[in-house]
């Protein structure tokens, strides 16, 4: 096939109907001048699709270093740089700036015309290699589907008012926010379980109450906007996606939301109300770094004899861990509850006729929004054990785990 322009090249090569090395052959050989723009528009508009069809800049940046190289994600990082240029800063939605923030994304270049020999000259590499990391990141956006749009894109919407979500749904006061992640930091540096547990048990406590409140104040019509369901999706990183997808789950549901897991795109969506799933995210990667650092202590000796077993050892450490938490936050809902109403004894937050109703109506709402974004799903299958001792011992770094001590109410199925 003859390929007489750049554009026609990177189309082709994306196509399939050129080899990608015959195609990054034609590129390096025309002149810089006409490949590099069409290289980066390119890029630009391949985010910019991605952006449209629900892509969020972390999420995007995620997949691409799973299936590509460091350099890869970097590029996105620059192209979420770029797309923002394009739109004042006070129009678009805090979520998507947050991510970017947290990304660095900045223009750091300082022509676009020259940006691939600064590439370059910042990566200390040779021209080739960078023609060959912005081709190959086009051949890993092409392969990326749309998903469900949960946050708006620059210029498709403008930006809530205040701290509330796009939807109008409340999110945890930012005060709140830094004393919960205080209290999980000071919980996950700690070696003793006594005092991790004090500090979990706390930042549960906060979130909980806050999360009762908000749920009461909205259902009596305190609120000057709806507050309706919502999603969010957590990051899921291989290895042992499964596993660490049943630890968020567990979480998940003892703070009343509900998750679908994408392993395919490195992903669970977690649907529920922004302050529930504020508990959630906090709460989840705060258990995973304990999990993490049990594991460490605990596993056998690995090198290439005991490679197997130390996976094996891992595998069903993890899913061990998972199931336990899983049990003692069970255990815990109906006494979270029972906590917070006091019984109708004055002591707890709100009478239980209040209370009761209002959490039905909400884990409701939770399930229809799950079924309209999707509406099929299947079960997963279940992650097998391998190694007795890995089994043993993630239920007793689970036993030893700081967890809150009740959660707000009773656990959801995920039927």
């Amino acid at each position: 096939m003859l390929v007489t322009s750049v554009r026609e090249a990177i189309r082709a090569v994306l196509a399939g109907t050129v080899e990608y090395e015959s195609a990054l052959d034609a590129l390096t050989v025309r002149p810089a001048a006409e490949v590099d723009p069409e290289l980066v528009a390119a890029r630009d508009e391949a985010c910019a699709r991605l952006w449209r069809g629900g892509w969020q800049p972390a999420e995007l940046h995620r997949v691409v270093a799973r299936r590509g190289r460091p350099h890869q994600a970097a590029l996105v990082t620059d192209a979420v740089a770029a797309h923002l240029r394009r739109f004042p800063r006070a129009t678009v939605d805090g979520r998507w700036l947050a991510q970017a923030d947290t990304l660095d994304a900045r223009v750091w270049w300082r022509g676009d015309t020259t940006y691939v020999e600064e590439l370059a000259a910042r990566w200390r590499l040779d021209r080739v290699a960078v023609l060959d990391l912005v081709l190959g990141l086009l051949t890993i956006l092409a392969a990326v589907p749309p998903i469900e749009v949960l946050v708006p894109p620059p210029g498709a919407a403008a930006a809530p008012a205040g701290g509330s979500g796009a939807d109008g749904s409340a999110r945890i006061d930012a005060r709140l926010l830094d004393r919960v992640r205080a209290l999980l930091a000071k919980a996950e540096s700690t070696n003793f379980p006594a005092e991790a547990e004090a500090y979990t048990a706390k930042a549960q406590e906060l979130v909980t109450r806050h999360s009762l409140d908000e749920a009461l104040l909205a259902a009596r019509g305190g609120d000057a906007m709806p507050v309706v369901p919502y999603a969010r999706r957590i990051g899921v990183d291989h290895p042992y996606e499964r596993e660490k997808a049943s630890l968020l789950d567990a979480v998940a549901q003892a703070n009343r939301c509900h998750t679908v897991s994408s392993p395919e795109l490195a992903f669970s969506t977690v649907f529920g109300f922004d302050t529930d799933i504020d508990a959630v995210d906090l709460l989840y990667t705060s258990l995973l770094v304990q999990a993490h650092r049990a594991m460490a202590r605990a596993e056998p000796p690995g090198g290439k004899a005991g490679r197997r077993r130390l996976k094996a050892f891992r595998q069903s450490f993890l899913v061990a861990f998972a199931v336990r938490i899983d049990e003692r936050l069970t255990d815990a809902a109906q006494l979270a509850l029972a906590q917070a109403t006091g019984g109708g004894d004055g002591n707890g937050l709100s009478d239980p006729a209040d209370l009761l109703p209002v959490l039905a109506s909400r884990d409701e709402q939770i399930r229809e929004t799950m079924r309209r974004v999707f509406p099929h799903t299947v079960r997963a299958r279940a992650s097998r054990v391998d190694s007795r001792e890995g089994w043993e011992s993630g239920r007793q770094a689970a036993d030893r785990a700081a967890l809150p001590t009740g959660t707000p109410s009773a656990r959801h199925s995920t039927d």
